[in-house]
This record gives structure tokens, sequence and C-alpha cells, in this order.
């Protein structure tokens, strides 16, 4: 488990781009926190940091955004406005076509969604916020231990 600080939106950027050149490939993160806590903010610089080039938009009204990756697809999924998990069936969702699953809400579509490799929990602390990241599967786990060495950590204090 990793905790960080993320004082302003600089360190979140700083979170999106390590966890974007440290991923294991495919992935799959869930992203848990209130609403405002920062899921979409971090998801669009993990986004940005993997070239996604143009608007990069919540997925609160289409539930699903995708976007190209040199190697597949990187899906953007916000399951705030479904009902149950069974509504995932309605959006054609293919596990083997993403190649990064970004899922906000992640409950509601549990029993629904491939399996997890890290979570990412996101509150408000201060001015700023928290970040707590588990991981949940081997790749989950080598992912965390790749960041650690990474040297980006530098300037992300630890909660």
């Amino acid at each position: 488990m990793i905790e960080l600080l993320l004082p302003d939106a600089d360190a979140t950027d700083r979170l999106g781009r390590l966890l974007a050149h440290t991923r294991p490939s495919p992935a799959v993160v869930h992203l848990h926190g209130d609403l405002g806590a920062g899921k979409s903010t971090l998801a669009r610089a993990l986004l940005r940091a993997l070239g996604v080039q143009g608007a990069i938009r919540s997925p609160t009204y289409t539930l699903v955004e995708r976007y190209p990756l040199p190697a597949g697809e990187a899906w953007h999924l916000d399951l705030y406005r479904i009902g149950n998990a069974g509504e995932l069936d309605f959006l054609g969702l293919d596990e083997a076509a993403a190649d990064l699953w970004l899922v906000e809400w992640p409950e509601r579509g549990a029993g629904a969604l491939p399996p997890l490799d890290l979570q990412v929990a996101l509150e408000m602390h201060g001015t700023g916020r928290k970040a707590s990241l588990h991981a949940h599967s081997p790749a989950g786990e080598a992912w965390l231990e790749r960041a650690r060495q990474s040297g980006h950590l530098q300037g992300l204090p630890a909660a």
C-alpha cells in the first residue's frame, strides 16, 4: 500500500503520470472517493500521460469514454448513475478489448467488472487530497513496486 498527500492539482497530475509510466498492461483500476474527491482529475492526468490527445471528458452521463492507446484502448467508466451491475451488459464492454480500465464508483458494477489490479481511494484532506493505493493482484503489487522504485514519488509527501 502507498499513501500520499496531494496538496494541489500539480500533485494529482504527478500521481497520474506516475501511474501511467509504471502501469502493467492490461490493468484494471478502481477509483473510490466522494463526489469532488478527484477521481476524474486523476483519470484525466493518467490518460494525458499515456498520450491521449484532445478532450478527456468525464463519463458521468455517457457512462463510458473510450480513448485509443498504442496497445489498445483505455476505458474510463463512471458507474454512479447505474442501478445495478446488469446494466453494464447494455454498454457492450468486452473485457479483452480494453488495455486499461479506469472505473469510478466500481461498487455499482460489482460482479460484472474484470478482476481488479489497483484500487485508488481519494479523499479531501485540508485544501488538498489524500490518496491511498492498494494492490489487489500480482500485477497490482508489481505496479506499486515499480512506482516505489521509479523515484517519481519524490515530491509527493507520504500520508
